[in-house]
């Protein structure tokens, strides 16, 4: 199983619309790509934002595939970079460009 992180800053004012959105738009696309095996979106406070200003929250996705494959079928054929989409600048987020893979070596949920 491989793991893929992404991460970006969001203003806690637009902290509602935007878990909404990420929803409507990474996560639902991942749940239709075949080899998706699940997420888990974290979130912890930031001191710093958008140069210095106080009051966001890091959000992270990390989605679950079964290969490769799978997670290329879903990130194209650069999956070290991170898909955006349509919308996001409405939440002024500052996202990572570059996402994080690992290979999931034991997952326990109880």
């Amino acid at each position: 199983m491989i793991a893929r992180e992404w991460k970006c800053l969001c203003p806690t004012r637009h902290r509602e619309g935007f878990l909404v959105h990420l929803g409507r738009t990474g996560v639902r696309e991942a749940r239709a790509t075949p080899g998706y095996q699940g997420h888990q979106v974290l979130e912890r406070m930031d001191q710093t934002c958008h140069a210095g200003r106080s009051g966001c929250v890091e959000i992270g996705l990390t989605t679950f595939w079964e290969s490769w494959e799978a997670v290329q079928a879903f990130a194209g054929n650069d999956p070290e970079r991170a898909v955006l989409y349509p919308g996001d600048e409405r939440y002024e987020i500052v996202p990572d460009k570059h996402v994080r893979h690992y290979d999931v070596l034991e997952l326990e949920l109880k």
